[in-house]
């Protein structure tokens, strides 16, 4: 009995070590790093799209984990934006309707003004929690979330930002955008601006700047394939040489995207940081094509991911849990050993305060431009739900901006002309149902409507179950009239300002207080150009005197304060 015992006890330190050896190393406090790109479907040989290689995607993927069930809450930039940089649902904080802060004309057009969007008090940037945790937080370079970054959102934000310019030893969350994969690309020539991802960067800004300003010439708007190289055309497209220009193009700027990625992934590898950061790579919508962006159908709202831990976790591997954007940033404190905050919407999907996996992922669509039509989406592993509560209107929406596109102006030649196809004629449409459901399994496309077939009952009243309750748990701000949203925002349609702060000496030093439910204060040196950093505990009187500021999201900023001494 004795020798068994023995043995068992062998038997479980062995297990117990082969067990150790198999689960992450992840460091307590890892860097992480987000490399965005913009407006990309899973074209990619890594995602099962082989027209073109990416070779630093496809050493991520090789050392890292692919995410193949990974939404967007919308398929355009600035609502996603708004959930990535919150973990809420743009539609639960008013944060919907596709640019409230840029595009005046549009605004003005419907009655509107230029406005930020207020979010609940309690809401945070995630930056600004993982700064007040510790963390170095550098953006480069794009926002659009719908409101103005706070003051102490982040220690850089800029062309020229980068983990490089932090204090020593510090841990590190770090933003790099790539734009060169967005939709202007397509049609027009590169900016400069998306260019700046090479041997140079991040550059000097005191030299540099003007390099990033205006177009590069047509000239030098290159190909990284050949202009007659064979691809695949959607069947949602008209399969004609303009429309092949486009996917071109885009494979093409996939390519300068991969060789941008190579830059930051060299740069972390020869700091000898590579294997101390989680590198997250993603997209922050679907594809640019007509058909794809701005839609809620998995072409413009499935994007890929990739994630490579530090001890190269799960190398290689895939894994198929349903995953939302306002998952992010959970899981980013899930990470940092931060407790995700009560308010947050999304779940952690990793890390020490992972949640249970997903059943349901959900999306919205309010205002493009000039373009109102309401549609609510529902995704489980399979199925697709989409309701629609603008039915009378048609599918396609005039968007000025995506008609600069090859592939737009002949699907329009086509509807003119009635020379599209079933597929490409769909789009068209001039109502919808108020209800559609797709197997996306079977019908990866989502041509074919189930939700009048008897055989799907049970499932179509699954989905519209699941979206009631999301609507009765968040809320959705995106029912209201944009004009009433507006005013319930700025009151008079006047953007509030954030109280001044208030500063009290006490034994403990300089404490700050301010009116304002949700104005998140900073200070900084009289005198100095740094950053805000987050208020915390009271300043310390013998190192002043300090410039204090408030703001709270959707709010201008208070006036500046400075400390007595």
């Amino acid at each position: 009995m004795r020798q068994m015992l023995y043995l068992f006890g062998l038997i479980a330190f062995f297990l117990h070590c082969q067990s150790a050896l198999k689960e992450p190393q992840t460091p307590t406090r890892p860097n992480i790093v987000w490399l965005v790109a913009e407006d990309l479907s899973p074209y990619l040989p890594s995602f099962g799209d082989s027209t073109v290689k990416t070779p630093n995607l496809s050493r991520l993927a090789a050392e890292g984990v692919r995410y193949n069930r990974f939404f967007s809450v919308n398929g355009v930039c600035a609502p996603s934006r708004a959930a990535i940089c919150t973990g809420m649902y743009p539609a639960s904080i008013g944060a919907n309707h596709m640019r409230v802060q840029w595009n005046k004309q549009y605004l003005e057009g419907l009655g509107l003004k230029l406005y930020e969007c207020v979010p609940p008090p309690e809401v945070k940037m995630m930056s600004q929690i993982l700064r007040e945790n510790g963390y170095y937080c550098a953006n480069n370079s794009k926002t659009d979330y719908q409101f103005v970054p706070t003051e102490t959102a982040w220690d850089e934000n800029s062309n020229f930002a980068h983990w490089r310019n932090r204090g020593e030893g510090q841990p590190f969350f770090a933003v790099f955008n790539f734009d060169v994969t967005h939709e202007s690309q397509i049609f027009g020539p590169y900016h400069r601006s998306v260019l700046r991802y090479n041997g140079n960067f991040p550059g000097d800004p005191a030299t540099d700047g003007s390099k990033y300003q205006g177009d590069v010439d047509s000239a030098d708007w290159y190909w990284n394939v050949p202009e007659d190289m064979p691809v695949k055309v959607p069947p949602y497209l008209v399969d004609d040489s303009l429309t092949r220009v486009d996917i071109r193009r885009n494979y093409s700027n996939i390519i300068e995207m991969d060789k941008q990625v190579g830059v930051i992934l060299d740069q972390l590898e020869s700091d000898g940081l590579l294997d101390q950061t989680i590198v997250v790579w993603y997209s922050d919508h679907g594809g640019p094509l007509p058909r794809e962006k701005r839609l809620l159908y998995d072409s413009g709202i499935r994007v890929p991911m990739i994630i490579r831990y530090p001890d190269k976790h799960g190398a290689g591997t895939i894994d198929s849990q349903l995953i939302s954007f306002v998952d992010l940033a959970p899981t980013a404190f899930s990470w940092a050993g931060v407790q995700p905050p009560a308010w947050i919407q999304g779940q952690a999907f990793d890390g020490s305060y992972q949640a249970a996996p997903r059943k349901y992922i959900y999306a919205a669509s309010d205002r493009f431009d000039s373009e109102y039509d309401r549609i609510r989406a529902v995704r489980d592993d399979r199925y697709k739900y989409l309701l629609n509560l603008m039915p009378e209107k048609g599918y396609y929406l005039p968007v000025a901006y995506r008609e600069n596109m090859n592939s737009m102006k002949s699907l329009l030649h086509g509807r003119d002309a009635v020379t599209l196809n079933e597929w490409q004629a769909q789009w068209f449409r001039t109502s919808k149902p108020r209800e559609e459901l797709f197997d996306t399994r079977l019908d990866p496309y989502e041509f074919h409507n189930l939700a009048m077939d008897t055989a799907y009952a049970g499932k179509l009243a699954e989905m519209r179950s699941a979206w009631n309750n999301w609507q009765v748990a968040y809320g959705d701000l995106g029912l209201l009239p944009e004009g009433e949203l507006l005013e319930r925002f700025w009151p008079g349609r006047i953007q509030p300002v954030t109280a001044t702060p208030e500063l009290v000496l006490t034994d403990e030093g300089w404490t700050i207080t301010c009116t304002t439910a949700g104005a998140q204060v900073g200070y900084r040196k009289k005198d100095t150009t740094g950053p805000w950093m987050p208020y915390l505990h009271p300043l310390d009187a013998q190192n002043g005197p300090w410039e204090v500021i408030a703001h709270r999201i959707g709010f201008k900023p208070s006036p500046v304060v400075t400390s007595s001494h």
